[in-house]
């Protein structure tokens, strides 16, 4: 009789564990949703990999079954996701006060517990000017050269291999390698050991199921994260023991600040801070870069219009073989609306994540505290009442506009406080790359360039190209730069 009553009763108390996962308490009205399995909730379905290059499926079908604000539950955590303009905007306005920039346990492990992302007030404020002291408007002008230098050395040496290349690890590297310079003066054909190769161990992994068994794609990102940290932490100590003169990098600024008395920084932040610096600036920017040729292939007119803005800026110089100016790279007023377009449909960041810090009530809805909220920038991208023709790749529809930071509409770069630090970094590079392809190269699309969500944007077969210099003296005026196969 005991067993049967045991039975019972762990049968109601699974039961009212089930009803309490999926009907969670609130002071108000929580927004509409499902809750899906307990502990597992929605986890699945949101990294179920598509193809679509609309708003996600997961999205997409919730906002038309529950509207633009709707509440999930994912590794775990109950969530509630945002595609509604205001309510981004005012989580945005409202970060630090009402709000705060949180990410799952996952990505804590995945990106250290000391990350710049999980750091918060002044911490987050003083690291956040250590990042523009190096990546600032201007630091960039000095640095202008060398990113043109590295565009042309890359191009040079992809237009002289015979076979196809692979352009998303080719502008990877590219920017790694300038980005690592930069910030360790690291040279990949000097060190013995490969810092970069960590790193691609480390991106299979990023937007994967968070299960840290052997052989899954996360448990291979914990561990290039974990090779990667000790190589930097070699780095650093052998800095610390032979400081330089000359040649001031982010690391020598670190150890400077590290001696300071009193100082904020701690040897485990400046690590994790150089850890995140090193990924976001090679593996966004390289995915912006790459789909923006991909969609210059598929868009021959927007091609042949960046192709005269930038052929333009070489008639006007005295020197044609001189080296891209401060000034004429913030003259590619085109260049930069195709970069604006390419950030709106690649939407390299699926979803930007907060906390509520107090229950939050808004149109009717209550948040309570300590629940996260999931701004969906797709959502808002893509959204036909914004957007004339939504999935079109039109750089001209931005004509007239100057975007500095974020808008309730526009947030490919973050938002409020925390937009990110790295958006000019990212928009030099792009923008001389693409003028040093097309005003000195064609390139012939080979294979690959189909894309893959997961939710992230990925290349699953890369995107194959063959790049040739172009014949200046045969090339028509109007030739386009590419050619396709059939």
């Amino acid at each position: 009789m005991w067993v049967l009553c045991l039975g019972a009763l762990v049968i109601i108390c699974i039961t009212h564990w089930v009803y309490r996962w999926r009907n969670p308490s609130c002071n108000g009205k929580l927004p509409p949703g499902s809750m899906g399995f307990p502990l597992l909730g929605e986890t699945l379905q949101f990294f179920s990999p598509n193809t679509s290059c609309d708003i996600p499926p997961f999205i997409k079908q919730r906002m038309k079954r529950y509207g633009p604000i709707f509440k999930t539950s994912l590794v775990g955590r109950p969530v509630v996701v945002s595609t509604d303009p205001d309510l981004n905007y005012f989580i945005f306005q409202q970060e630090g006060k009402i709000f705060q920039s949180w990410y799952p346990d996952t990505f804590t492990e995945i990106f250290g517990k000391q990350n710049v992302g999980s750091l918060h007030g002044f911490m987050y404020k003083y690291l956040k000017n250590m990042v523009l002291n190096l990546f600032g408007p201007e630091s960039l002008k000095k640095m202008l050269s060398e990113v043109e230098e590295a565009a042309c050395t890359t191009l040079q040496q992809l237009s002289c291999q015979e076979n196809c290349v692979e352009l998303k690890e080719a502008t990877a590297r590219m920017i790694f390698d300038l980005t690592a310079k930069k910030l360790i003066s690291y040279d990949s054909t000097k060190s013995s050991e490969n810092l970069r190769e960590n790193f691609v161990a480390f991106i299979q992994g990023l937007i994967s199921f968070p299960l840290d068994v052997p052989g899954t794609a996360y448990h291979k990102c914990l561990q290039g994260r974990k090779r990667a940290m000790k190589m930097l932490k070699n780095m650093l100590q052998e800095r610390r023991e032979m400081p330089r003169k000359q040649q001031k990098d982010f690391f020598d600024y670190v150890i400077e600040e590290l001696r300071k008395e009193g100082t904020l920084l701690t040897e485990a932040i400046a690590l994790d801070l150089m850890f995140v610096l090193l990924f976001a600036s090679f593996e966004t920017t390289s995915l912006a870069l790459t789909y923006a040729i991909k969609l210059l292939s598929d868009n021959p007119s927007v091609l042949n219009q960046l192709q005269e803005e930038n052929e333009a800026i070489l008639k006007r110089r005295k020197n044609p073989n001189s080296g891209v100016t401060w000034q004429e790279y913030k003259s590619m007023t085109f260049t930069f609306q195709l970069i604006t377009e390419t950030a709106r449909l690649a939407n390299i960041v699926p979803g930007i994540f907060r906390k509520a810090l107090r229950e939050v009530n808004f149109k009717g809805y209550t948040i309570p505290a300590g629940w996260a909220i999931m701004v969906c920038p797709p959502a808002v991208h893509l959204n036909p009442a914004k957007y004339q023709d939504p999935l079109a790749f039109n750089p001209s529809r931005w004509e007239g506009m100057e975007l500095n930071g974020a808008t309730k509409h526009f947030m490919a770069f973050g938002g409020g406080m925390r937009f990110c630090v790295g958006t000019d970094f990212a928009k030099v590079q792009m923008a001389v790359f693409l003028h040093s392809l097309v005003t000195k190269y064609r390139w012939q699309p080979i294979k690959g360039g189909n894309i893959v969500r997961t939710p992230g944007l990925q290349f699953p077969n890369g995107f194959h190209v063959q790049i040739t210099k172009k014949d200046q003296t045969h090339q028509r005026k109007h030739e386009p730069e590419y050619t396709t196969t059939n």
